[in-house]
């Protein structure tokens, strides 16, 4: 393998390591943004409650509506599946393709 193509890679993904979890603070004991003197931000527990107190009575009103959740939608749970096989099945597509025709493929066999 290329030496400095590893190096770079190694020092690529250390460097990703570092600088990319270093802004995340994990406060998962606490429901809203907690401030340097301790005191807590939005979305309270309070809050919280109220809006899924809202959020259930929107629903009760509005049964037709469905749950929100876009099934069939390109953004949505099939959307997102369709569009994954489609990519790699493209790719496998290409490479079963290429494979068949390499300078190892087996003679007489297809």
């Amino acid at each position: 393998m290329n030496k400095p193509l590893l190096i770079a890679s190694i020092l690529a993904v250390y460097v990703m390591g570092y600088y990319g979890f270093g802004a995340i603070d994990a406060y998962a004991q606490y429901l809203g943004n907690v401030g340097d003197q301790g005191e807590t931000g939005s979305r309270t527990l309070e809050e919280q409650l109220e809006l899924a107190r809202r959020a259930v009575e929107a629903v009760k009103l509005n049964p037709q509506a469905g749950s929100g959740t876009p099934i069939l939608a390109a953004d949505g749970v099939f959307g997102a599946v369709a569009v994954s096989v489609a990519i790699f099945g493209g790719i496998a597509v290409v490479l079963f393709y290429k494979g068949k025709q390499g300078k190892y493929a087996a003679q007489g066999r297809g």
